[in-house]
């Protein structure tokens, strides 16, 4: 945790937080907190700063914060990713929130197992527990938006077209003819697969929404391991 993410409801007084919980024991426990001790902190959807001890307890802690600086710049990238097994999502979301993409689709596609959607890791405070995993990561404090989106057709001919539209649109496919560009200098919408890859049927569509087929070598990857490759290779995080 290299911030301590507050939430209006820890005020206290204008300036003054009271934290229990995780952050508390984590301030406790992991960064041996005693008073005086300055920490990273930043409201979420708000600004960042610093939070200066004022009193710990067996129970409780109290910051007294200043809140002066903007959350980092976020990444110009739109990612719609194949819903991927529950305890992948969970990395896959605290990563693309760490390296500052705003906004995500998650699709299901043909090699999408339809259990993945009953899980309860898609429940909207499920997900949002990543998400706020990747905030303290990467001391951010704007969550991304996350939308599910279990129909690819009307997904795909309806919406897909007008998130595209303006930006390099790509779509990652392990056979693809087409190599993925580097340091796109523009906003990146990309379609990443599941396992296995897109079927001919749904890259087709793809492309027709306006998505160029792409590929990153030869090497099959996870997802986990492609989404942070082919995102660091596009638009490089700043």
């Amino acid at each position: 945790m290299n911030l301590i993410l507050l939430c209006k409801e820890d005020f206290i007084s204008i300036n003054r937080v009271r934290l229990q919980g995780r952050r508390y024991e984590h301030a406790r426990e992991i960064l041996k907190v005693t008073s005086g001790k300055i920490l990273h902190v930043g409201l979420l959807g708000g600004k960042t700063g610093s939070g200066t001890v004022i009193s710990i307890t067996e129970k409780e802690l109290e910051l007294e914060v200043l809140l002066t600086h903007e959350p980092p710049e976020p990444l110009s990238v739109t990612v719609i990713l194949a819903m991927p097994r529950p305890k992948v999502l969970n990395r896959v979301l605290q990563g693309i929130t760490a390296m500052g993409i705003k906004q995500v689709f998650l699709l299901n596609t043909w090699r999408v197992d339809k259990s993945y959607w009953q899980s309860a890791a898609l429940e909207p405070a499920a997900i949002q527990a990543q998400l706020i995993l990747g905030l303290e990561q990467a001391r951010d404090t704007i969550l991304p938006e996350v939308q599910l989106q279990p129909r690819f057709k009307p997904f795909v001919e309806d919406i897909l077209p007008t998130i595209a539209a303006g930006t390099c649109a790509l779509a990652a496919h392990p056979v693809s003819s087409q190599p993925c560009p580097a340091n796109v200098q523009q906003a990146v919408t990309l379609a990443i697969g599941p396992e296995g890859g897109f079927t001919t049927y749904e890259i087709e569509k793809l492309v027709a929404a306006g998505l160029t087929s792409i590929h990153l070598g030869n090497r099959p990857l996870r997802v986990e391991t492609a989404v942070p490759a082919l995102i660091g290779r596009l638009l490089p995080c700043s």
